[in-house]
């Protein structure tokens, strides 16, 4: 199977794409320091995350597909290349105007674009939501993930040393924000 990444598109997560997010984002914790989990998820486990983001509302997950094609040239099927989110910043009630935002993308979509795709259609999503500020850790170093943020107006406010363990060693998570 291949992709077509010219005919890429940005819709919000549903149900069906449990499974394939599930997988991204497991390669992220077994390979990665991104993200700070340490175990991979099942599909199960992971729907409670899914479910807390509705198509509507501050709280967004929204999905960068493209179209696949088997050897012969039939099948209907779609890739998830990425996907984006804004979930709550922090739970007590005085946060309910913040939100962070994350961006994950598939391996093989690195450098095509595809985050900039997603963030452009998180943020157009969000544009008529109740929400002051968007925040964004990002596990250092993650040069393209700065670059990303950096372009969509983040700016970095602080960095906090050493705040995660893994992989046998201790990681830096540098904050930014941006105005919503």
């Amino acid at each position: 199977m291949s992709s077509d990444y010219t005919k890429t598109q940005v819709r919000p997560g549903a149900e069906g794409d449990l499974t394939a997010l599930t997988d991204l984002y497991n390669r992220y914790v077994r390979e990665t320091a991104i993200t700070f989990d340490t175990t991979v998820l099942t599909p199960e486990e992971r729907r409670p995350w899914l479910l807390s983001h509705p198509v509507d509302g501050p709280y967004r997950l929204m999905v960068a597909t493209a179209p696949t094609s088997t050897a012969t040239g039939t099948g209907n099927s779609e890739q998830i290349l990425g996907y984006a989110t804004s979930s709550p910043f922090r739970a007590k009630p005085a946060y309910a105007t913040s939100v962070e935002t994350t961006v994950y993308v598939a391996p093989d979509a690195g450098g095509r674009g595809i985050g900039t795709l997603l963030y452009t259609a998180l943020f157009e999503a969000l544009a008529g939501e109740d929400l002051h500020r968007a925040y964004a850790g990002i596990a250092q170093p993650n040069e393209a993930s700065t670059r990303l943020h950096q372009r969509f107006g983040f700016r970095h406010t602080g960095t906090y040393r050493e705040v995660g363990r893994k992989f046998g060693r201790y990681w830096d998570v540098a904050w930014y924000e941006k105005g919503l």
